[in-house]
C-alpha cells in the first residue's frame, strides 16, 4: 500500500510539472497574457531592490549641467579663437529600417509618431527635418521602393519634412558584425551617429518630442550635447542627441561598433559606452541634467505619472505650469522622451486624437498643442 501510495504521489507530481508549460502557452495566447506580463514588470520593477529606484531617485542638477542646459558653457583654453558655426537647427528621424510586411511586429508610421514630427515643426521651430527610412507605406508592402505617401500620416506631414530613403542593401552595410542577428534599432543606433558625424543637427527618436527650441544647445561650444538618463545618472541616452559635424567624440563612439556583436546586448553601445568615454573626455561633450531631455524616466512609477487621468483642478495647475515653462513640465525641460517599450502596451497604442484632446494626462496636455486642428475630425 505504501509503495502504491508513493507511485501515486510521484504521478500526481510528474503530471503537474508537465503541465506548467502548457499552463504557460495558455497564458500567452490568450487575451490576459499582456495583463499577466505587465503585473510580473510592475511587480519585479517594485521589489525594494530593483535597479528602478535608482533610475527614479531624485536628482540635483549640476552647475555644469547647467550651464550647458541654459547657454553658459565656457569655452576651453585650448579652442582658437574663432567662433564656432552653429549647431544646424535640422531634426533628423529614423523609422522602418524593418518591413512590416514580414514583421508586422515592427508596426507602421503611425498617430505617435505623426505628433513627434510634428512636435520638431511646433514645438522646436526645426528649420528642416529628415525622415530616414526604408519602409513607410501603409498597408505595408514588400517593396521597399513602395511610395511612402500611401501613409496617411506621412501624406500629412509631406510639405514640411525631406524624405531620405535608405535601401535595405545600404542599412545591411551598416552591420559590424554581418553574421550577428542584430535588431533594427541597433542598425538605427548607428545610422543616427553617422547622418550627425556627416551634416551635423539634432537627432530624435520616434518617440522623443520637442517642447521648445533648441537655441542655447545649437552655440555650445563644445562639439555634442547628450542627456543623462535616470536620477542616478547611470548612462548617456542617444533617443535625442545634438551634434556638429565632425564630432570627436561621435567619431570616437562610432569605433567602438567596429566588430561589435550587438544581438548579445541591449543599451550598452546606446546609453552605458557614451557615458564612459564622456568620463575619459569630458572636454568633447556638454551633458544635460536628467530633467533635460529624458525626464520622467522610464520606470512604472514614472510611467504611470505622465500617463495617470488627471482631476480638473490636477489639470489646471499642470496646464498652467506647462505654460509657465514654454510648452514643458520642468523649467528645463527641452524634449521628453516617452519610452516606448515601456509604454507602448500600456498607454502610447492606445492613444487617438480625440483621446488627447479630451483626456487630461500630463503627457497628453505636453503634445495637445502639436495636433493640426483637422486631426481626427469627422
Amino acid at each position: 500500500m505504501l509503495s502504491m501510495a508513493r507511485d501515486r504521489g510521484s504521478l500526481r507530481r510528474r503530471r503537474i510539472i508537465l503541465s506548467i508549460p502548457v499552463i504557460l502557452v495558455l497564458l500567452y495566447i490568450s487575451p490576459f497574457w499582456p495583463s499577466v506580463r505587465q503585473f510580473g514588470d510592475r511587480l519585479r520593477q517594485k521589489l525594494p531592490f530593483a535597479y528602478q529606484w535608482k533610475v527614479q531617485q531624485d536628482f540635483v542638477p549640476t552647475q555644469n549641467e547647467l550651464d550647458c542646459i541654459r547657454g553658459r558653457t565656457p569655452r576651453l583654453s585650448a579652442d582658437s579663437d574663432d567662433v564656432k558655426d552653429p549647431i544646424p537647427n535640422h531634426v533628423h528621424f529614423i523609422y522602418g529600417l524593418s518591413n512590416p510586411y514580414n514583421k508586422p511586429s515592427a508596426g507602421t508610421f503611425d498617430f505617435l509618431c505623426y505628433l513627434a514630427v510634428r512636435s520638431a515643426i511646433v514645438g522646436m521651430k526645426a528649420e528642416k527635418i529628415s525622415l530616414h527610412y526604408t519602409y513607410l507605406t501603409d498597408p505595408p508592402s514588400p517593396d521597399p521602393n513602395a511610395s511612402p505617401l500611401s501613409n496617411p500620416w506621412i501624406k500629412r506631414l509631406k510639405d514640411d519634412i525631406e524624405l531620405v530613403h535608405h535601401t535595405p542593401e545600404e542599412m545591411a552595410a551598416l552591420k559590424t558584425s554581418p553574421d550577428a542577428t542584430w535588431q533594427a534599432a541597433h542598425v538605427s543606433d548607428i545610422l543616427r551617429l553617422k547622418l550627425l558625424r556627416e551634416q551635423g543637427g539634432i537627432y530624435m527618436d520616434m518617440d522623443a518630442f520637442g517642447f521648445r527650441p533648441f537655441t542655447n544647445l545649437l552655440k555650445s561650444p563644445r562639439d555634442i550635447i547628450l542627456g543623462h538618463e535616470g536620477g542616478n545618472r547611470g548612462g548617456l541616452c542617444n533617443a535625442i542627441m545634438v551634434a556638429r559635424k565632425n564630432s570627436a567624440f561621435i567619431e570616437r563612439w562610432l569605433k567602438e561598433y567596429d566588430g561589435a556583436d550587438l544581438s548579445k546586448e541591449w543599451n550598452y553601445h546606446s546609453v552605458v559606452l557614451p557615458k564612459e568615454l564622456e568620463l575619459q573626455h569630458p572636454d568633447e561633450v556638454c551633458t544635460l541634467p536628467p530633467s533635460g531631455f529624458f525626464w520622467p524616466t522610464w520606470t512604472w512609477d514614472h510611467i504611470e505619472f505622465m500617463h495617470e487621468k488627471l482631476g480638473s483642478d490636477e489639470a489646471r495647475k499642470w496646464a498652467a505650469e506647462i505654460d509657465r515653462n514654454g510648452g514643458s513640465l520642468y523649467e528645463d525641460q527641452l524634449a521628453y522622451h516617452a519610452w516606448s517599450q515601456m509604454a507602448w502596451e500600456r498607454h502610447l497604442s492606445k492613444l487617438t486624437p480625440q483621446l488627447v484632446r479630451t483626456r487630461d494626462t500630463r503627457f497628453n496636455l505636453l503634445v495637445r498643442n502639436f495636433l493640426q486642428d483637422d486631426v481626427g475630425v469627422a
